[in-house]
Order: C-alpha cells, then sequence, then structure tokens
C-alpha cells in the first residue's frame, strides 16, 4: 500500500505542480493574481480534446500546438487587459486587488464561452490508456507521460531562470521590479513574458490533464484553488518550492484517498492551506 500511494501520488503531484508553475510566473513576475486561470488550463484541455477527436491529432503532437499558442494568447492578454490595469495602479499596491476583480470577470467569460461551445457534459478521452508496472504498482501510460510532462517542463524552467540572462531578468523584475529599470530591464516586457510563459504553462498543464483525466467546463474553480493553494505552500514566486509543494500534495491527497476517505482529500487539501497562512505565510520554502 505505501508504494502504490508513494507511485500513485507523485504522478498526481506532477500534474498539480506543473499547474502551479504558471500561476507562480504570473503572480511572482507580472504581480497579477489570475483566477481566470483554471478557466485557461480547462480551454487548453478542450482544445487538446478538439483536436484529437476531430483532426486526430495525437495528443502529444497537439501539445507542440498549443504550447505556443497558449504563450501567444497570454502575451495577447496582458496587453489588452492587464497592462492597462499596471498602468493605472502605478506604485500605489492597487494591481492585486484590480487584477482579481478583472479576472474574475474573465473567469466567467471563458467559463460562458466554454459552455456555449463545448457544453456542460464531462468530456474525456482514450489515450495510452495501457498500465506500466512499476514496482509492482500498475500505472496508466497516460499518467506517466503527464508526470514527464511536469519534470521536462518544469526542470527546463528551473534550469532557464538560473542558468540564463533571460531568466536573471526575470528574477530581477520578481524579487526587486523598481530598481530592475536601473540596470536597463524593461520592466513592462518582462513582465508582459512572464504573464505569457505562465498562461503557456496553463495550456500546457491543461493539456496533460485531457489525456488522462474526465473534466467539464465547470471545473475550472478546482484547478484555480489547487494551483493557488501550491503557490501558498511552495512561496510566491518560488518555481522550485512550487514544484515540491505540487508533489507533496500530490502525496497527502493520495494517502488521505486510499487509508482514510476519497471524500476528505479537499478538506486535508484546504486544511493544509489554512495552517500555512496561519503559521507561515511566507510559504514553506518562502524566506521567513
Amino acid at each position: 500500500m505505501l508504494t502504490t500511494t508513494l507511485i500513485l501520488g507523485l504522478v498526481l503531484g506532477g500534474t498539480y505542480a506543473l499547474l502551479a508553475l504558471g500561476l507562480t510566473l504570473q503572480y511572482g513576475i507580472s504581480r497579477i493574481m489570475n483566477l481566470a486561470y483554471g478557466e485557461m488550463t480547462l480551454a487548453a484541455a478542450f482544445v487538446l480534446v478538439a483536436l484529437f477527436q476531430g483532426l486526430g491529432l495525437p495528443p502529444l503532437i497537439g501539445l507542440l500546438v498549443i504550447a505556443p499558442a497558449g504563450y501567444a494568447v497570454g502575451w495577447m492578454l496582458y496587453a489588452v487587459m492587464m497592462r492597462p490595469l499596471v498602468a493605472r495602479a502605478g506604485t500605489s499596491g492597487r494591481l492585486e486587488v484590480d487584477s482579481i476583480l478583472a479576472t474574475f470577470g474573465l473567469l466567467f467569460l471563458i467559463q460562458g464561452l466554454l459552455l456555449l461551445v463545448f457544453g456542460a457534459n464531462f468530456t474525456s478521452i482514450s489515450y495510452l490508456t495501457h498500465g506500466v508496472n512499476i514496482l509492482g504498482v500498475p500505472v496508466a501510460l497516460n499518467r506517466l507521460i503527464a508526470f514527464g510532462i511536469c519534470l521536462v517542463a518544469g526542470g527546463a524552467l528551473v534550469i532557464a531562470l538560473t542558468r540564463t540572462r533571460w531568466g536573471l531578468a526575470l528574477r530581477a523584475v520578481a524579487q526587486t521590479p523598481n530598481s530592475a529599470p536601473l540596470v536597463g530591464i524593461d520592466v513592462n516586457r518582462v513582465a508582459r513574458q512572464g504573464f505569457a510563459l505562465g498562461t503557456a504553462l496553463a495550456a500546457v498543464g491543461g493539456a496533460s490533464i485531457a489525456t488522462y483525466q474526465t473534466f467539464s467546463a465547470t471545473d475550472g474553480v478546482i484547478f484555480t484553488m489547487k494551483a493557488l493553494v501550491i503557490v501558498i505552500m511552495g512561496g510566491v514566486g518560488n518555481v522550485a518550492g512550487a514544484l515540491i509543494a505540487g508533489l507533496a500534495l500530490g502525496l497527502i491527497e493520495t494517502f488521505v484517498a486510499t487509508a482514510i476517505d476519497p471524500g476528505l482529500t479537499l478538506a486535508a487539501t484546504f486544511t493544509i492551506f489554512l495552517a500555512v497562512l496561519l503559521w507561515r505565510p511566507q510559504g514553506l520554502f518562502g524566506r521567513g
């Protein structure tokens, strides 16, 4: 039972970590608290299903189309909707509140479009569902692929942020946005890149989820809340913390589901969330 919980928990946690990475970037770099993040994730999931069922495009190929499309959508959304909020907020500290209100409205707009186009029924596809034996535990291949996508995306992001000049600029804006212009960094451009990259990661997460989970057009709030819990647990803007916290949350939920009651997984998630907020608001891996 322990081995089963460990393996299935890590696989689930990989999906959670991938979901949280995008929200971490959007808030950590752009200072945008995106409440429509889950709906963006769902939109990518529905697009993948449409590409697979309508055009016969394999999901892994569809992923290569969805990721850059997500980046482009994020770039345009920041330019049209978020940039005016940033300009209006200035240095007053209003951006967080304004972005919450704006993306709350965007949430319902995207959800309404998804309901209109795809309906309210649950959606799923059958893709690489045969099991693979890992240490005596059968795991569906599509779940392992989703976990692999998380490792590749997370590892590439960590390397890019720590080993490249572009990553240095992103971290500079995240840590000291007021001082970054003094060394020639275009804060607006970097913030837009951070938001667009976060949207691309949301799209990749949604496409990964579509390969093995059943979902509907009204599930976005669940994805947003799970991502937000992980961001808070890992420390706002902490990419490595989000990866670790995502894996930890997957392990905890799997343990609760197998050892106690599947109906208590959400309660366990928010119990941890409240505990972190009360006793370590900077996150488990944030600086105290």
